[in-house]
Formats: C-alpha cells, structure tokens, sequence
C-alpha cells in the first residue's frame, strides 16, 4: 500500500510483479491469494503482471555479458562453508552484509577463464574488486526520498569487506534476486521502486549493476518495516499472519491501513 499510496499521489503507475524465480517455493494458491488480497485493499495494477519466471532468457543473456568481462566467477562453497571460513578464529567475528554472512572469497582466486562456457553446477559471484575498478570515476550515488527533503546517498568506502562479492546467478534458479529486480525495473521504465528498510544495504549493489549493465537507476524509498504488538517483524520467514488472516477475523482495510502506519484512504 505505501508503493501504491505514493504512486497515486505522484499521478504515477503503480506495478504488481511476481518475483517467482525460486520455483521451489511458488505455489499457484499463494499467488492467488496475492491478488485476492491486494484487490480486497483497493489496489489496481495494469496487466498482464510481469513474471520472472518467463524472463530467465533475459537474465541468463546478462549474465553471459557479464561472466565476458571477466566480471564473474563460479563458486561451490556451500552455505555451511561459508559459515566455517568466516568464523575461522583468524578472521574474528563474520561480517553481515545484504545477503547474510560476506563472503570470505573462499572461490574468488581459482583458475578462471572468461573464454570458457559458463559452469552449469556452480553458484556465480560478482567480482565486485574487478567490478570497482571497471566503475572507477562513475558515480555510484543514488537517490533516497521519504522522510524531508531527497537525498543523494553515496556509496560507503568499505564495500569490499561490508558486502563482499553477493550471488547473481545461483545454480537451481538460473539467476537471483539482485540481477533480476535490477533487469526487471529496467524492463519495466520503473522511476521509483518503495521497499523495506531491510533492502536499504542492498540498493548499492543495484546500483553497481544498473552501471555495469548500462541500466538507468531509480529514485528509492526504503520505508520502516511492519512489526505485529511483540515488535517482532511481520515477514514470512517469522510465521507471519497473513492478511486473508485478518480479513477472517473482521477486519477491515482500514484496519490494515492503520496497522502498516498509512493515512485513510481518501
């Protein structure tokens, strides 16, 4: 409702997109109920949706432009792996970055060769050193409205070691999420993307990505994430109620509206 609220206001268009890319977890039903609800809530978006799991042709055609120039590598490490190396007693404390744990670069200074067909079995990580050095002297700015005035947010001097070389095409999926939604906004012409204060870290890695792929970036909003009466965050990932919930205990869209901290609507 936030992204729909501010699209309304700037006599804009706001967008439903179906971020289906893991397979794994889709199911028809959720999505139905996806649309069920936000019709319920009074939104409207134009058809037909756009699904990413229909865009892997376009995802996978970056990704081969990317691993051209060198700028991606294959890595095996699992998630356990991962953990292990940056927990060894050398490095200290692990570093939490936009995608969990950084990576320790575990894979980044095996044998690679650009000229060799992309591995099929393998994770694929952005260089983001190789990826810096390629963007030096373009600005990396972005800008963030909400509360006040816009602002331009520049990128922090410690990328390196603070968000580390994130996945862009994971094996199972054929590409991930930073890929995607960045090839999906382009795709779309989307001017302002509203999300969670969760992704804030992550929309310099977007950005990284619109440069590399000579993408135009878009003006952000990161709005304050929706806790239930504990303070604990409404998110899948937690058993969060879902709104066909609420609406089977009586409540109203208002009601919603209120509980996500929105004005009436008018």
């Amino acid at each position: 409702m936030t992204a729909f609220d501010a699209a309304s206001a700037a006599g804009g268009q706001f967008l439903l997109r179906i971020e289906d890319i893991d397979q794994s977890r889709s199911r028809t039903k959720w999505e139905a109920q996806i649309f069920d609800d936000l019709h319920w809530l009074g939104l409207e978006w134009p058809e037909p949706v756009l699904r990413q799991s229909t865009r892997l042709p376009g995802y996978q055609q970056s990704i081969a432009h990317l691993w051209a120039r060198g700028l991606l590598y294959p890595c095996t490490c699992a998630r356990k792996d991962i953990r292990a190396a940056a927990n060894a007693p050398q490095d200290g404390e692990p570093v939490f970055g936009p995608d969990g744990i950084v990576y320790p670069g575990t894979c980044r200074h095996k044998p690679r060769d650009a000229a060799n067909a992309i591995p099929d079995h393998a994770a694929l990580r952005l260089d983001l050193k190789l990826a810096l050095d390629i963007l030096a002297g373009t600005s990396l700015t972005y800008t963030e409205i909400g509360q006040g005035a816009p602002k331009r947010i520049d990128p922090p001097d410690d990328l390196l070691t603070t968000v580390g070389d994130v996945v862009l095409r994971r094996p199972e999926m054929g590409t991930a999420y930073h890929l995607s939604v960045v090839m999906d906004d382009a795709e779309q012409s989307v001017t302002h993307v509203t999300r969670g204060q969760d992704l804030t870290e992550a929309t310099i890695i977007h950005v990284i990505l619109q440069k590399l792929l000579d993408l135009p970036t878009p003006i952000y909003r990161h709005h304050r994430l929706i806790r239930d009466e504990n303070g604990q965050r409404l998110a899948k990932r937690h058993d969060a109620r879902a709104i066909s919930k609420f609406r089977a205990e009586g409540a109203s869209p208002a009601d919603i509206r209120r509980l996500v901290g929105l004005r009436a609507a008018s």
